[in-house]
């Protein structure tokens, strides 16, 4: 077994989509970065190259590389399952947390794990999406950012 965490956070700017697990998120902000910033895939495709000791997103996704300008965060996370399934594993299960004043992603929980099952191709039991606040503190409690972590588990093959 392997197991990897991850963490990500971006910067939160006008005119711009909110963007989490794939899902687009009603927003007046949305994440500022290189590919579409999605926070919660980012963190994901982080615990998934930790559990295989391959580096982290930036090592293998750079944004330095025009290749990847407004890249589709889930294109990124399926070529990643491919770097898992050629090192000869598999999701066992994957536990995410989005931090995040606003907007409020209760009602979006489902569709972000529905959203992360069709990718990830695992039951959706195995995917434990949680929202939390920084209840008004740094960055991302005064609204100016999203952060995410992930955890995985990967079984062999």
């Amino acid at each position: 077994m392997r197991i990897g965490q991850g963490y990500d956070i971006h910067r939160l700017v006008a005119g711009r989509p909110l963007i989490l697990g794939g899902v687009t998120i009603p927003s007046e902000k949305g994440e500022a970065a290189h590919s579409d910033g999605d926070v919660l895939i980012h963190a994901l495709i982080d615990a998934l190259l930790g559990a295989l000791a391959q580096g982290d997103i930036g090592t293998h996704y750079p944004p330095s590389d025009p290749k990847w300008k407004d890249a589709d965060s889930r294109f990124l996370l399926r070529e990643t399952l491919e770097k898992v399934s050629a090192a000869g594993y598999r999701i066992g299960n994957i536990d995410c947390t989005v931090i995040l004043e606003q907007p409020k992603l209760g009602p979006h929980r489902e569709s972000i794990r529905n959203g992360l099952q069709e990718d990830l191709k695992i039951p959706l039991d195995c995917i434990s999406f949680k929202a939390k606040t920084k209840e008004k503190q740094d960055a991302a409690g005064r609204g100016e950012a999203v952060e995410a972590m992930a955890a995985v588990l990967l079984l062999p093959l």
